[in-house]
Order: C-alpha cells, then structure tokens, then sequence
C-alpha cells in the first residue's frame, strides 16, 4: 500500500521521530501530487489545512484521513471515504492516535501502516484528548486572569502535581492558542462551561 501525505515541515519532523516515515511506501510532500499521481496512491493522509473546495473526484474514493479537530465529518458534508485525525501539533507523536471514522474497517488497513495504535471515537468536535486538554488550558487562563498565580507557576504546579508532560501554558504554546480558542468556541455552543476565558481571547 502507498500512502501519501501532505504535510508542513513541523508535521514532518513530528511523524520523522515515531519512524514512520523510513518505510518507503509513504511519501510525505509539502503539496498537493498533480492531478495525473493521484492514481499512484493508495491513501492519503492530509495533515496540512484541508479546504473544502477540493474536488472530491480526485481521491476515486480511496481513503483520506484528514486532520480537523473542531468540524465533525458531517458539517464538512464530506463522502464516506474520508475520515478524521487529531493531528494537533505535538499530537503525532504520540503512541495512539484518535480517529472518527464512517467504516473503521476500510481504514485499518491503512492506519496499520504508520504502526500506531488507535481508538475510534464519535464524530464530534474536540475527539477526548484535545477536548480534555484545551478544557485545562481555559481553566488555567481563567486562574491566570484572576490573578492567581503566574504562568510558570502554574505549569510547574501542575507537571509536579499530575505528572503531565507539559504545563497548560506551555502546551498552549506547543498547539497554538488560535487552535485552543477555536475549539473552546465551538464546544461552548452547546455548554457554557468551555466558554474561552478572556486572557486567552486575548492572546489571539
């Protein structure tokens, strides 16, 4: 099986450390194949922003795994062979990826290849882990405003204190406060309680 993906530099570097990318059947591009390669490949993997302009046709309905965190497949309206991935910056790396999938047996196969375990979830926005963590990167921004301590202090309390990898202001800056607001905002639509804090506003 060949699988492409359409990647930027960062993605690039982030899926170079699991050591996926020394398999020879995935070929990573900073572009789109033209039109005439599409036929080469098997997949594709589109971790670079996906625009729904793109002319569905070219895929002749192989699997597309797409990295969008915060729009569920069906308000994309895309067709059932495209999937989702939480391709955050940092999220890569890791050893289980999340997936929303219409048929997660046509698209094992293909997840098989980048030898990472997986766990299928609803089509909802935030998939759990991103949900989770821009959940406590709101409350420690709504702490920050408040006055209650500083942003160091707050990331080392809380690696010390849970045993994360990183602090919530240190992941913020890992995954992008643009990203973080972007869902905090779509999930608020339906519960108050991810409504963003106003220094995180702010910060974007």
């Amino acid at each position: 099986m060949k699988v492409f993906v359409l990647a930027n530099r960062q993605q690039e570097k982030e899926l170079q450390t699991t050591g996926i990318l020394e398999k020879k059947n995935i070929i990573v591009k900073k572009d789109f194949p033209a039109n005439g390669e599409y036929k080469n490949y098997d997949a594709f993997l589109i971790l670079r922003h996906f625009s729904d302009d793109i002319n569905f046709a070219i895929f002749e309905n192989k699997p597309v795994i797409i990295n969008e965190v915060v729009q569920s497949l069906k308000e994309l309206k895309l067709p059932q062979n495209f999937h989702r991935i939480n391709g955050w910056p940092g999220f890569l790396q890791r050893e289980t990826w999340e997936i929303v999938s219409y048929d997660p047996q046509k698209i094992k196969p293909v997840l098989d290849e980048f030898n990472r375990k997986t766990i299928y979830l609803k089509d909802e926005a935030g998939f759990v882990s991103a949900r989770v963590i821009s959940m406590i990167i709101n409350e420690a921004f709504y702490a920050l405003g408040e006055g209650v301590s500083t942003k160091e202090e707050i990331d080392l309390a809380m690696k010390s204190g849970t045993n994360y990898p990183y602090g919530p202001f240190e992941w913020t800056e890992k995954i992008g406060p643009e990203n973080i607001l972007n869902l905090l905002e779509k999930l608020s639509q339906k519960e108050e309680r991810y409504l963003p804090a106003r220094a995180l506003k702010n910060l974007c």
